[in-house]
């Protein structure tokens, strides 16, 4: 995984200054563990998105109905909701190191199965597979974060995640469309492999906090998995059978209650409660659960206003669509300077402020002649704001959490964002179902302004002073 020059300067210059700053690793182990976080987070992100580009071509080969091939995304999804706070648990018990390589390995074995399948079931099992691995990537990533960066340049470190999962995202159509270019739909799945490969032999430099002696608590982990996966299915199947989904709901309400009283006694449970009874922590999972609600929503509403009200194709959807990821980009480590001067209570507000903005001018503005400028400008907007706020909020969670918690935190922050892109689906699903296209993308749209808007006033709730880096 090559760096780039200035996350190399970076890099370098802590080497430097370590014996002025406490935490981190040596160099050069450092550059190779940062290779690893940075590689396997930016592996799992972008196969997602070229997964999502390549449902067409998987239906049409595997002589499958679309509905049935949403099963390929729908089936990785859920294995990721149901086990990241589980992976957080199991990776502080026997080690973050061990379980984020394990991950790594997982779900690049699991790439090779995908590659192979015969059949779309097997082909659903297979990313499955991938979404237990990517489960263990996603928090257990951030949390080796902490012990790998000197605790001055954290932030910093919180921004370059960030940027190189935002960057994923913006590349992901892309790759998908020039390898199915080329090649056939296996080929999507079998490039992870030297990836996959190269990843997994930076993960020995990784560093090795350790283990606590709490004992995995299996019945826990089970309810957790049901409570997610009827939560997730129950949204689904809510706008289409009301029956089977408030009944799915009412499983994953039950399932919750249950774990909570389990797990309430605790020191260190399964769910966060422990860091939940922290304001701070607290108040920055309900701004992200906000801001992914406010994002999901427009990523579902503004392709349909793009092609359907403005008459846009689909290719010139998809360039309306990309100054957002680049917009996160560029604002993913001006939000890391800036952490360090500006207290987060105020940078997330501003942030959020400013994604509520570009997404309600996408609903208000009267577009008329050619709609390239207008959207482009508000979509850049609306990624900028959610830039901003995403990586001191992400800093804030994580430091929120005592260090032997860091997994958890990181599991936490994973959730959260889940949970909002869930909550987002289903609004727009709920509008859809009952207005015309017309009124549901601009009430859509309204809709996740309003859940930007509530992201920001939740995140002024928090003390304005920055978070002791520690």
């Amino acid at each position: 995984m090559l760096l780039s020059p200035s996350l190399r300067s970076s890099t370098s210059s802590i080497g430097t200054e370590a014996a002025n700053d406490a935490g981190g690793l040596p160099m050069p182990r450092r550059i190779a563990a940062v290779a690893a976080i940075l590689g396997a987070g930016t592996l799992v992100v972008l196969d997602g998105a070229i997964a999502n580009v390549a449902l067409p071509s998987i239906s049409r080969q595997l002589q499958a109905t679309p509905a049935d091939a949403v099963w390929i995304i729908t089936a990785y999804q859920l294995a990721v909701v149901m086990f990241l706070l589980p992976a957080s648990a199991v990776g502080a018990r026997l080690g973050y190191h061990r379980v984020f390589a394990g991950g790594v390995a997982l779900f690049t074995a699991a790439s090779v199965l995908c590659a192979l399948s015969p059949s779309l079931p097997w082909l659903v099992a297979a990313r499955c597979l991938q979404g237990l691995g990517a489960a263990a990537v996603m928090p257990l990533g951030l949390a080796l974060l902490r012990f790998t960066y000197p605790r001055r340049l954290l932030a910093s470190a919180i921004g370059w995640n960030a940027l190189a999962i935002a960057g994923a995202t913006a590349a992901g159509p892309s790759i998908g469309a020039f390898i199915l270019s080329a090649a056939s739909w296996p080929w999507l799945f079998a490039v992870n492999l030297p990836i996959g490969l190269l990843v997994l032999a930076a993960c020995t430099k990784l560093p090795r906090p350790e283990s606590t002696k709490d004992s995995i608590d299996l019945w826990s982990i089970a309810l957790n998995a049901i409570m997610f996966a009827a939560f997730v299915l129950g949204s689904d199947r809510l706008p289409s059978s009301l029956p089977h989904g408030g009944a799915l709901l009412g499983v994953a309400i039950a399932s919750m209650v249950l774990l909570v009283r389990r797990e309430m006694a605790k020191k260190a449970p399964l769910v966060p409660l422990d860091l939940l009874r922290v304001h701070s922590f607290r108040i920055s999972v309900i701004a992200s659960v906000f801001c992914f609600t406010g994002q999901m929503a427009s990523y579902v509403a503004l392709p349909f206003y793009i092609q359907h009200e403005l008459g846009q194709s689909t290719t010139a959807t998809g360039l309306l669509m990309t100054p957002w990821p680049l917009a996160v980009m560029l604002a993913a480590p001006l939000s890391a300077r800036l952490a360090r001067r500006v207290p987060t209570a105020w940078l997330c507000a501003a942030g959020s402020a400013f994604l509520a903005t570009g997404l309600a001018l996408c609903a208000l503005w009267p577009i008329h002649g050619d709609p390239a400028f207008p959207i482009a400008l508000f979509t850049s907007l609306a990624g900028f704001g959610f830039g901003l706020f995403q990586t001191p909020n992400n800093q804030n969670m994580l430091l929120s959490a005592p260090k032997e918690r860091s997994g958890a935190a990181g599991g936490a922050q994973g959730t959260a964002r889940l949970t909002g892109l869930t909550l987002g689906s289903l609004a727009m699903s709920l509008v859809f179902g009952v207005l015309p296209s017309h009124s549901a993308v601009h009430l859509g749209l309204t809709i996740a302004a309003l859940a930007a808007l509530a992201g920001s006033v939740v995140s002024l709730l928090r003390s304005p002073a920055r978070p002791r880096l520690s």
